[in-house]
């Protein structure tokens, strides 16, 4: 009993001191307006940012001819999942989900872990040619030969009809090098170089030291690279165009929506059997479009807040110099 009234006393002890020792800030009426205003902004911006995704969510979940009315606002009605059932009967989406999910973890992966490595390796100065390398890198940014030269040279590399296509190329990206380049930069050099002196070869300290430091850095680039794999399409629609199991799921359902958009004007235009009419009746394009957005944007929304802390102080800090 004497604990914990000890410790009631010094709670109150600790709270008079907060209390005593808090500066207070009067603020003058055009601090409170100023806070009013700048609140209200964020509250708009805020609302604004979330509702375009709150809308087709709750569109998607709602009775297909309500939606069809314009009838859903603020609120869904006649809830149901239809949408996503009938969304996980196209034909080998399945089989997509799982080669996209396998191209964005590998893909992701092994960018991360080359640009981490050429990052840490162009700020040596032992590194033989240390700023040609670097600077032949940074050019590669300021060309692009365009989509026709793109696919002959993947074609000539074998990049065609194959899983390799949708990995190989992103490899290497110039642009997150120079972001990790300048996050190990901002790193003191002293912890680099009492590990030197105790006898780590430079892959210990990249592994040890550089490596867990960085991981604000690489968090932020594993993002940029998830959310382009994730969504990539062009690769899928020209490399791999006669291999429908290695097709993408933003390929795939780009497939069943433009099938569907064909079905519901051949419906408008009464060039149709019983079949079409009904599959038309079951989900039409409007619905299908909110339906393949919400399919693609919910795995990357579950990803980001888990990834938002590192990803911050990453971007921030990767941005300050050059």
């Amino acid at each position: 009993m004497s604990d914990i009234k000890l410790n009631h006393e010094q709670k109150r002890e600790e709270k008079k001191y907060f209390k005593d020792h808090t500066t207070h800030i009067k603020l003058t009426p055009g601090d409170i307006v100023f806070n009013i205003i700048n609140y209200a902004f964020f509250i708009v911006f805020t609302i604004s940012c979330i509702f375009p995704f709150y809308y087709l969510f709750i569109n998607t979940i709602s009775d297909n001819e309500l939606v069809t009315k314009g009838a859903i606002t603020l609120l869904p009605k006649g809830l149901t999942i239809s949408n996503y059932i009938q969304m996980g009967k196209v034909n080998d989406l399945w089989t997509s989900v799982l080669v996209t999910f396998l191209r964005t973890f590998i893909g992701t992966a092994l960018m991360v872990f080359v640009s981490a490595l050429a990052g840490y390796l162009v700020t040596k100065k032992e590194m033989w040619h240390r700023q040609f390398w670097y600077r032949f890198l940074v050019i590669t940014m300021y060309f692009n030969a365009g989509l026709i030269p793109w696919y002959l040279n993947m074609s000539t590399l074998g990049l065609t009809d194959t899983f390799a296509a949708y990995i190989i190329p992103g490899i290497v990206s110039p642009y997150n090098i120079i972001l990790v380049k300048t996050y190990i930069e901002s790193i003191p050099s002293e912890i680099e170089e009492s590990a030197y002196m105790d006898g780590a070869s430079y892959w210990t300290i990249f592994r040890r030291i550089i490596w867990p430091l960085s991981k604000p850095i690489l968090a932020t680039i594993a993002i940029f690279g998830a959310v382009g794999h994730w969504n990539s399409f062009q690769d899928s629609l020209i490399l791999n165009a006669n291999s429908p199991e290695l097709f993408t799921l933003q390929h795939r359902l780009y497939i069943y929506l433009r099938k569907s958009s064909n079905i519901s004007a051949m419906v408008q235009s009464g060039i149709s059997s019983a079949d079409t009419t009904a599959i038309a009746g079951q989900m039409n394009t409007k619905i299908i479009q909110y339906t393949i957005s919400m399919v693609t944007i919910i795995p990357i929304l579950c990803v980001y807040p888990f990834m938002q802390r590192y990803f911050e102080k990453g971007l921030m800090l990767g941005a300050v110099k050059g």
